[in-house]
Parts: structure tokens; C-alpha cells; sequence
């Protein structure tokens, strides 16, 4: 069924405030919900910056009563578990998660665990089960998130960890990955800083823009997509593709960084939603290199996202007109093959205008030997099962990709 035929749109967000300095208000958001002691959830490097969590305190104020500075990119189940360890001891009701994709992974399983009586158990149980669930009638604690960077998962009730206690487990660590999905994890609410992405490294913020960016992309040609996602990821795209380039201007632009931000809150509008995940074959490709490389999605989604889209253009039609369109390419009295190459040629200059690398070979840590195993890693990722109708590369393909783009 395409979206014109009938759809089903399924997606509850938290309240998204956006504008500098808004994290001045985070006190007054948990007034209205009745909150009153939060735990400030962070990264290691985050959570230490004074720039970043003074204005956090400042807008907590007295309801700021625990701060957990301990998520890693690991962003492992027993990190987790020790938050919700302090989170009990300190009796909070709140989670205020801030940085990155792995600090709100963090927190939405502490969330998750915190619904359960037991959640040690059930973070042991897991070890061996590899699920994970918000307990039936469970109430976990609600969380706030404050993203500093750009991948553009905050919006999203859906999280992964790597399954292990050990706290200190490293990226390229051998160890099992779990998830946990549920409509109550969605954050309460969610604040775009622009003050606070300005103390974000730029190489941070362009490897995890690209990865925003791509989900915008894959929105327009997931099974899953409707006539609200198509209109959201639409004007997300064109927004990112306008104010991206500022991310290495210093200082950046306050009217291209609005846009930036506004544009990762749209691309990401009702990605996860009751009716199905729109990521897709992109980012099938990107968790294929979250196993055994320490490496950033963002930077592999800008080397492949080329590669992987001429291999969707060669296979469907992957909607390639409606993303010419999205991206300003084009494509009247064009033939099919010359829209495919202007959208290919679009999304690789965005990967440029953030300057990140365009071959495989130059992205510190991946190697070549490991292809065979990357490709059956992302042959059996759950996101390739929502490729475009009649995408279903073989490993063998995902190799010739791989090399393609070597």
C-alpha cells in the first residue's frame, strides 16, 4: 500500500522546545508535571564540561539532586543498572539525559529497568534472554532529554545496549546487543540548545549530523512511509542540507544552526513509531560497524550512504522522485536514471559540506579483512527487513558494496 492509498500515523512526542538558552527553563517543565528531583544522566566528557551542565543545574535548580557522568559510547546494561542504583538511593522521579545517542539509549534502559521491583534481575536475566521490556503496568521513571549532538534519534521510544556488566566494556569488545521498546519510554519532553551544541566538538557534530540527515532520507522510501513523514522529512532535509555547512564555521551562524536544529527535530518525526521503525538499509549498513570498530556511524553513513542508495535506485524506484524534490534536485523532463544520479550527487555533497571522509580506507579502524563479517552483520539486521520493497541484498552483495566504497 503506498501512503496515498491509506495510511496508519501512530506517534506520541514529548513537548519539543527549541531556542537558545531554553534549558533555562527545564525546572519550569517539571514543575508542570509534577516533578521534583531529577537525576542529570551524561557522558563522561559531557558531564564534566562546565559549559554544558551549568546551565543544566542552573535551570534545575533544587530539583537537580543526583548527577550520573558515567555513560560511555559502549552504552552498556550494567552502566544502566548503576544508574538506577543511585536514581533509587537518591529517590528521584526524574531523568534529565543530555549528550548523544548513547547517553538517551542509556537512560531509556535505566527507565526501563527502573519499572520493574527487580530490575537487577532483570538485568541479569537478560544477559542470557537478550530482551529487555518495560514491565506490564510498570511506570518507568520519565525522562527529559537534552541532545547536543545531531543523529536524530532523540524523538523515539526505542533503545539499544550492549549486553554486558561490565561498565568500562569498550566499543570494539566482543559482546552480545539487546533492545527495549515501548511507548512509555518516550522522553516527556525534549530541549534543542543551540548554546549547548556550540560546545560539542564539530567532528562530533558532523559525524552525527550525517547520521540525521540519513534518516530523513530513509524516511521518504520506507515501507512505513505517510503523507505526515513524507511532508516532515521533506522540510527536514531541506533545512539540514541549508544550515549543515555552519557546523564548521567558527563561530556557526545562529540562523543556520535554527535550521540545523529544526531540521533534525522533523527528519526524526514519527520515525519510531506503533506502526514501524522508518529507518532503514542505511542504517542496516551503519550497525554493521557498531560491532568489533570503534568508529562512528555517522562517519560510515557518509562514506556509504552514496553506495547504498545507487545500489536501492538500481534495484526500485525508491521514490527517487519525491527525494529530488526533498533535496532541490531537478528532475523535470529528466530520465529516471539522471533524477537517481542528481539525488546520489546531492546527498554526497552534504557529506562534504560536513567534511567527512568519502572512502572506507580512510575512516581509523575499519579494515578490509572484516567485510565478510560486517556483511553478515548487516545482512541480519532487523532494519534491513524494512529496505524499499525488492531491496534484499545477499551478503555476497553487501560485500561488493562494501569494496565498491573501499
Amino acid at each position: 500500500m503506498t501512503p496515498t492509498q491509506g495510511f496508519t500515523f501512530d506517534f506520541h512526542p514529548g513537548t519539543i522546545v527549541v531556542g537558545a538558552g531554553c534549558v533555562g527553563r527545564l525546572g519550569d517543565g517539571l514543575d508542570r508535571r509534577g516533578l521534583e528531583r531529577a537525576v542529570l544522566v551524561s557522558g563522561r566528557t559531557v558531564g564534566t564540561t562546565a559549559a554544558v551542565v551549568d546551565p543544566i543545574r542552573e535551570g534545575l535548580g533544587d530539583r537537580l539532586v543526583a548527577e550520573f557522568p558515567e555513560t560511555t559510547p559502549a552504552k552498556t546494561l550494567g552502566t544502566a543498572l548503576a544508574g538506577l542504583r543511585l536514581a533509587r538511593d537518591r529517590d528521584v522521579d526524574a531523568v534529565v539525559a543530555v549528550g548523544g545517542g548513547s547517553t538517551l539509549d542509556t537512560a531509556k534502559v535505566l527507565a526501563a529497568l527502573s519499572s520493574h521491583a527487580d530490575g537487577e534481575a532483570v538485568a541479569e536475566r537478560a544477559l542470557d534472554t537478550g530482551a529487555l521490556s518495560v514491565a506490564d503496568g510498570g511506570d518507568p521513571l520519565p525522562i527529559v532529554a537534552v541532545p547536543t549532538t545531531l543523529a536524530g534519534a532523540d524523538l523515539s521510544d526505542i533503545a539499544g545496549v550492549t549486553l554486558t556488566l561490565d561498565r568500562d566494556a569498550l566499543v570494539e569488545e566482543a559482546h552480545e546487543s539487546g533492545g527495549v521498546g515501548d511507548p512509555r519510554l518516550m522522553p516527556e519532553a525534549l530541549y534543542y540548545d543551540p548554546d549547548l551544541y556550540r560546545t560539542t566538538p564539530a567532528s562530533v557534530l558532523a559525524a552525527s549530523a550525517m547520521n540525521g540527515f540519513d534518516k530523513g532520507i530513509e524516511m521518504l522510501y520506507s515501507p512505513h512511509a505517510t503523507p505526515i513523514t513524507d511532508g516532515t522529512a521533506a522540510r527536514g532535509l531541506r533545512l539540514l542540507q541549508s544550515g549543515l555547512g555552519t557546523i564548521r564555521e567558527e563561530p556557526m551562524d545562529a540562523e543556520r544552526l535554527g535550521d540545523v536544529l529544526a531540521g533534525v527535530v522533523n527528519v526524526q518525526y514519527g520515525l519510531a513509531g506503533a506502526d514501524g521503525y522508518r529507518a532503514s538499509i542505511i542504517h542496516a549498513f551503519g550497525h554493521g560497524f557498531s560491532h568489533g570498530s570503534d568508529v562512528h556511524q555517522g562517519t560510515i553513513h557518509g562514506v556509504l550512504a552514496p553506495y547504498v542508495l545507487r545500489y536501492v535506485f538500481d534495484s526500485v524506484d525508491g521514490r527517487r522522485d519525491l527525494l529530488a524534490e526533498a533535496l532541490g534536485v531537478d528532475a523535470a523532463n529528466r530520465p529516471p536514471d539522471a533524477v537517481a544520479a542528481g539525488v546520489i550527487d546531492a546527498v554526497a555533497a552534504v557529506r562534504d559540506d560536513l567534511g567527512l571522509p568519502n572512502r572506507l580506507r580512510d575512516v581509523e579502524g575499519v579494515e578490509q579483512a572484516r567485510f565478510p563479517e560486517i556483511a553478515a552483520a548487516v545482512a541480519d539486521d532487523d532494519l534491513l527487513s524494512v529496505a524499499p520493497e525488492g531491496v534484499d541484498p545477499s551478503v555476497e552483495e553487501i560485500v561488493g558494496i562494501l569494496e565498491r566504497a573501499w
